[in-house]
């Protein structure tokens, strides 16, 4: 045999795959892992927004948002009321309070103006003036001057400053009227000062 024969079988001889090597190879490759997908946020920004649930989410935003405004609303319109309520109210406490202040200020007057009656002293220009004055004093202002003798007797509206028994009366009266009381409306001025008599 040539050496030139020699050489060409010893180079293939070289170039056969010894056993192991393909094998190690393709295991290497086969225990390669895979590359790792695309990130989960890229891939679900790349999927398509279903606009009919866009849209119902917008409406249901829509909807929290005008029910939240229409309930402020109701509970301005009602802080309102009640202020104007409270206002009206206060109003007219005040209109009574300044009412019974000048009544109660004319209360002097009005006494005088009784006893001279009572005296016979009530006449002429100057009885007309008394009466025209207790006259709009009544319709103005629903001033009533109450208490005589033979009512009987109410402790919420008189005042006994005398008392007396008597085998002659079955109830509690007043006898003699030392000064008449006022009212406005319903409102007491000032209680009727009697004496009274009261069974024995």
């Amino acid at each position: 045999m040539s050496e030139e024969n020699i050489n060409a079988e010893g180079e293939e001889l070289n170039q056969t795959p010894q056993p192991g090597e393909g094998e190690s190879s393709e295991a290497a490759e086969a225990a390669t892992p895979p590359e790792p997908a695309e990130a989960n946020g890229e891939s679900e920004a790349e999927q398509p927004i279903d606009p009919l649930s866009e849209a119902m989410n917008t409406i249901t935003s829509l909807e929290d948002q005008l029910a939240r405004s229409n309930a402020d609303n109701y509970n301005l319109r009602q802080e309102y009321n009640g202020f104007v309520r409270r206002s009206k109210q206060d109003g007219a406490n005040r209109y009574e309070e300044g009412i019974a202040h000048v009544i109660e200020s004319l209360l002097a007057v009005l006494d005088d103006i009784a006893l001279a009656r009572q005296h016979g002293d009530l006449e002429g220009p100057a009885g007309q003036i008394a009466e025209k004055l207790e006259q709009t004093l009544k319709v103005n202002f629903n001033v009533d001057r109450f208490g005589a003798e033979g009512d009987e007797f109410d402790p919420q509206v008189h005042e006994a400053l005398m008392h007396q028994t008597s085998p002659d009366v079955t109830i509690e009266k007043v006898n003699v009227l030392i000064q008449p009381g006022y009212k406005v409306g319903e409102k007491l001025l000032r209680a009727a000062r009697v004496g009274v008599i009261s069974p024995a």
